[in-house]
């Protein structure tokens, strides 16, 4: 008599347990559901698994799930479908939680020259985030060599001492003079190379091109629809200019080529874009 009830008492606590977690997985559930009531949401896929880089994409459909998400926190470059991912690979490892992006993965082959590519020694790598017409038209590829263009708008001239004969050091282009004794001189807007030869070692792309429609004639190659991020190695002095301008000027990136001189270049301002101060006036 004494087992049947504890026996009883048993099955009791497994129901008991098991209609609690129905609760909660309920109540879970419908707070996910209030949280998101009056936004605006959209379905994409996260990852629910780590991926390692290098894995096909059709063989990562039990690795994701769909997930409905507030619009606002929707990464540029979700992947709505697997299908769009057919024939490519995880560019780098993925882990659990992030949604699926385009930009993470490449073609195979592509994976396969980043395995045997090398960054030469005593390089460091930079990332920069540019829309493709600042990036060669997103042509640009592992081992490419290309030059860094900097622009920067006006800017103060603040930490610049004049020299004993009261005049600014020369070697700042065309300084526009402060209109009141209060004001500080500042510096036109300018445009100048300010490194050769630096080599691409990644390019990610956060969308891929778009298919021309059937029955289009067009011969032009597609572009990426989004920002490319452009790895690249330089030296650790070059590797902080170029981040001074990415944060405080706009950066463009050139083509080049090891014969390509790196003389006969100097800063761009509206004068000498226009030759001389004669030439803008009129």
């Amino acid at each position: 008599m004494n087992n049947n009830k504890r026996w009883i008492g048993v099955v009791f606590a497994v129901l008991l347990a098991a209609v609690g977690t129905f609760v909660l997985v309920q109540y879970v559930s419908s707070a996910d559901e209030r949280a998101l009531a009056g936004q605006e949401t959209i379905e994409v896929l996260i990852l629910n698994q780590a991926v390692a880089a290098g894995t096909p994409a059709d063989e990562i459909a039990a690795n994701v799930e769909t997930a409905l998400i507030p619009v606002r926190t929707q990464v540029p470059g979700t992947v709505a479908s697997l299908d769009q991912l057919t024939g490519t690979v995880a560019a780098v490892d993925l882990v659990p939680g992030e949604q699926l992006l385009l930009s993470r993965f490449i073609e195979p082959e592509v994976f396969e020259a980043q395995g045997e590519f090398e960054v030469p020694e005593g390089l460091v790598e930079v990332t920069v985030s540019l829309s493709p017409e600042r990036a060669v038209g997103g042509a640009l590829k592992q081992g490419d060599l290309v030059a860094v263009l900097a622009s920067f708008e006006p800017f103060a001239l603040d930490g610049t001492e004049p020299s004993d004969d009261g005049n600014l050091p020369t070697d700042i282009e065309d300084v526009i003079l402060p209109e009141s004794d209060n004001a500080k001189p500042q510096t036109p807007n300018t445009t100048g190379l300010i490194i050769h030869k630096v080599i691409v070692t990644n390019v990610q792309v956060e969308r891929l091109p778009s298919e021309p429609e059937e029955g289009s004639d067009t011969d032009y190659s597609l572009a990426p629809t989004g920002n490319l991020l452009v790895t690249l190695g330089m030296s650790p002095a070059n590797a902080e200019r170029l981040v001074f301008t990415a944060e405080f000027g706009t950066l463009w990136l050139t083509g080049e080529q090891e014969t390509t001189p790196e003389d006969g270049t100097q800063i761009q301002t509206r004068n000498t874009v226009y030759l001389s101060p004669l030439e803008v006036a009129r």
